[in-house]
């Protein structure tokens, strides 16, 4: 038995999203589209590309770490004192795409930044729907 208080810890997201893989892989990844729902960004969907996601709360850095078109893209999450990696993996389905977020790390006393993804997430997938509609 893994004791919570001592192990990293992860929020999780799955949405089924009435949109075809293809559509959702441009919204995750093209700069426009990604301003419209997450942060303004200097995003391209590239290995080792770094970016920022700005906010009026402060600055996330990021670094591409896995692309693979259609299916997941990975990159680092670093902003004060967190330093995680945000997973993103779609699964077509008979209505659309099945939408997974894994953001990773959240140490030991991080309860704020925890606490802040687990709320901020869903609101921000809401957003990504909104342009998805539109799209």
């Amino acid at each position: 038995m893994t004791d919570t208080q001592t192990e990293p810890r992860s929020v999780v997201l799955e949405r089924n999203l009435a949109h075809p893989p293809e559509k959702v892989w441009r919204a995750l990844t093209e700069q426009p589209l990604i301003d419209d729902w997450l942060m303004n960004s200097d995003f391209r969907p590239e290995v080792g590309h770094k970016f920022q996601l700005k906010a009026d709360w402060g600055t996330v850095d990021c670094e591409v770490l896995e692309v693979e078109p259609r299916q997941s893209l990975t990159y680092s999450w670093d902003a004060y004192a967190l330093k995680s990696v945000v997973r993103w993996t779609l699964t077509a389905t008979a209505t659309g795409t099945r939408l997974r977020l894994e953001q990773t790390g959240f140490a030991v006393g991080q309860d704020q930044f925890y606490e802040g993804a687990q709320a901020g997430w869903p609101r921000f997938l809401d957003g990504m729907e909104a342009v998805l509609a539109r799209l």
